[in-house]
């Protein structure tokens, strides 16, 4: 009876390791197939004559049907399959996860990611080259991970105030390039001996941490009361009867009667209305920020899921080595975010913490690809610098930004619109994340400047669709400045 209970601080942080180790899987999850494509479709010749009719044939050892001249645009495709659905499953997701409780639906999400994870694997073990199959998986893992992000980014927007929320949801955005780290590792630890697995052991592992937050994570604070029971206290009215008497009647500690105690329990608070989507879209900032993302997760995506095969046909690296090699983008993802993230808190400017980013990101992908195509290979320096400048931006839009919105003065106080608004801000950058990978495809042919000069422009036309909420800024800050001199 007198154990001391957990407090606030504990719950708060077990909510902030559990979804952070939840969408760390999510994207420990969607990182194979990077890693996989140069195994689709190796350069065969290196590997000598087809030991079953001694030809020199090119793609004896492709994995069907990426054995073909068109593979590029199957990969495309493959990208495509996923990031689509996703896009279109993510604008539905928030409305979902606005009306069902957020730890049944991320836990049931992530089992079933892990399962379709595991099915494009097992096409390997059960000898499948027929298209169709794969296009199908990545549908429908597009669809169930939409689950994901709203969810994870509406319980830490219940647990953290606005305070800090830069820099604690910068470091906590980490989980995005962490699991595109161990995803490479894992992948590439089998993507030369059985590619399967570097699908089926990311699937196993998201499906059990699933399991984990569905019987740890708490959803809100209001859902833990750390305080003692209050049988346990001994009230005034056990010492002494008469003491807490009125001509109202009894009162309870708090100075009601029983009466009006009795009838606040059995009245509870009205909670308020889920928002609407046209109603999310009306919160100031919101469309400014999600067009933005649209064209910043082009370009982490193309990253994300051409990075890899980049090495290999301008460096000549291994399978394994340009997939390890890739993380260093991830590296330079994670410092970006908590950047991003500090900067923001401090000068309270996130769409300027953005812009500057992304302008500072342009020469820097046209200088990264000038190095790696000058025999150079690719400058570890270089590349880190790109991943910070690339995704910093990105992690302060999804994460910051979007529970800033989700929390507006606008909506007086009410809290049913973070899922919401999360889903709508990174649903618009999903679209850009399936046109990014989808362009590589058709534009690499040509070359691959060309795909960093359509990375490039991307970046400068994100850059350009915040400038009116940089202007509000900047705005305020005169302002500010301005009264602090007594004008």
């Amino acid at each position: 009876l007198t154990s001391p209970l957990p407090s606030s601080h504990s719950y708060r942080g077990l909510t902030l390791v559990l979804t952070f180790l939840s969408y760390t899987s999510y994207h420990l999850s969607r990182k194979p197939i990077s890693i996989v494509k140069s195994q689709l479709h190796p350069n065969c010749s290196a590997l000598g004559p087809n030991p079953n009719n001694d030809s020199n044939s090119s793609t004896w050892c492709s994995w069907a049907p990426f054995d073909g001249d068109n593979y590029k645009e199957l990969f495309g495709a493959l990208d495509n399959a996923f990031l689509v659905a996703y896009a279109i499953g993510m604008f539905i997701s928030g409305i979902f996860g606005e009306r069902l409780p957020l730890r049944y639906y991320l836990s049931g999400g992530m089992v079933l990611s892990g399962l379709f994870t595991a099915l494009f694997g097992l096409g390997y073990f059960w000898d499948i080259h027929v298209l169709w199959y794969f296009i199908v998986v990545q549908v429908c893992n597009g669809l169930v991970q939409t689950t994901g992000w709203p969810a994870v980014v509406a319980c830490v927007g219940n647990w953290f105030g606005k305070g800090k929320r830069g820099l604690i949801m910068g470091i906590w955005n980490s989980h995005t390039s962490v699991g595109n780290i161990l995803g490479s590792l894992i992948a590439g630890a089998w993507v030369s001996s059985a590619w399967g697995l570097s699908f089926v052991v990311p699937g196993i592992i998201i499906a059990a941490v699933g399991i984990v937050c569905f019987f740890f994570l708490v959803e809100y604070p209001e859902d833990v009361d750390c305080s003692p029971p209050l049988h346990h206290v001994m009230t005034t009215s056990e010492k002494d009867p008469e003491a807490v008497t009125s001509n109202e009647g009894p009162l309870s500690l708090s100075g009601q009667s029983s009466a009006d105690h009795s009838n606040s329990l059995k009245e509870p608070a009205e909670e308020p209305e889920a928002i609407s989507f046209l109603g999310a879209l009306r919160i100031p900032g919101v469309v400014e920020f999600s067009l933005c993302l649209l064209f910043a997760k082009l370009v982490s995506y193309t990253f994300l899921y051409w990075l890899p095969l980049y090495i290999v046909n301008v460096a000549h690296f291994g399978a394994k080595e340009a997939g390890d090699l890739s993380t260093l983008f991830d590296v330079g993802g994670i410092l970006g975010g908590i950047f991003a993230g500090l900067i923001s808190d401090y000068t309270g400017g996130r769409a300027t913490t953005c812009c500057v980013m992304l302008v500072a990101a342009a020469p820097m992908l046209f200088l990264y690809n000038y190095v790696g195509q000058n025999g150079i290979g690719t400058s570890i320096a270089m590349l880190i610098i790109c991943g910070a400048l690339v995704n910093g931006p990105y992690a302060l839009i999804t994460t910051a930004v979007s529970a800033d919105l989700g929390t507006h003065e606008s909506l007086k106080g009410n809290a049913k619109a973070l899922s919401t608004v999360t889903a709508i801000i990174d649903g618009t950058g999903s679209i850009g994340a399936a046109l990014g990978p989808l362009l590589a495809g058709l534009i690499s042919p040509t070359g691959w400047n060309n795909v960093f000069y359509m990375l490039i422009a991307a970046d400068v036309l994100a850059c350009l669709l915040l400038a009116r909420v940089v202007v509000k800024e900047a705005r305020g800050w005169c302002g500010y400045m301005a009264r602090k001199r007594g004008y």
